[in-house]
């Protein structure tokens, strides 16, 4: 499984999912792209987040406010870098995601999940239907 994700997945998409890595902020695919779409997990397919619950919290990385089904993303106490954090992973492949935060817009919810590019890969709501997404057309209609 391992030597499979490393043939199919990038240097950092790998290093992020599967070692619990960082991207550069601001130097990555996801954090200034606002195309209306479903942001899935590159290791699995899932559906992560949805382009609705998007927003600029100007730290870097791609945030939002709430996953598509909270099933699919599992929270983890993190210390690591002498922090107090909560990690986010997706429960199908078990792929660091990035972290939750309390400090989102209050009128959200209040949450920001702060995600890797690298962790996702995005489809437009013109290629749902084609990659298999079309369940999820209604939450752009």
């Amino acid at each position: 499984m391992k030597e499979d994700l490393r043939n199919r997945l990038t240097d950092m998409q790998y290093y992020v999912t599967q070692e619990s890595g960082t991207e550069p902020p601001f130097q990555n695919e996801f954090d200034a792209h606002y195309e209306e779409g479903l942001y899935v997990d590159v290791v699995s397919g899932k559906p992560l987040f949805s382009s609705h619950d998007k927003f600029d919290a100007g730290c870097g990385w791609p945030s939002f406010s709430k996953p598509i089904e909270a099933s699919e993303v599992t929270e983890h106490f993190d210390t690591t870098h002498g922090m107090r954090r909560t990690e986010v992973r997706s429960k199908t492949a078990d792929s660091h995601l990035g972290h939750v935060f309390p400090d989102g817009p209050a009128d959200q919810g209040g949450l920001r999940y702060c995600i890797n590019s690298a962790a996702m890969r995005f489809v437009p709501v013109s290629d749902l239907e084609k990659e298999g997404y079309g369940e999820y057309k209604g939450l752009f209609t």
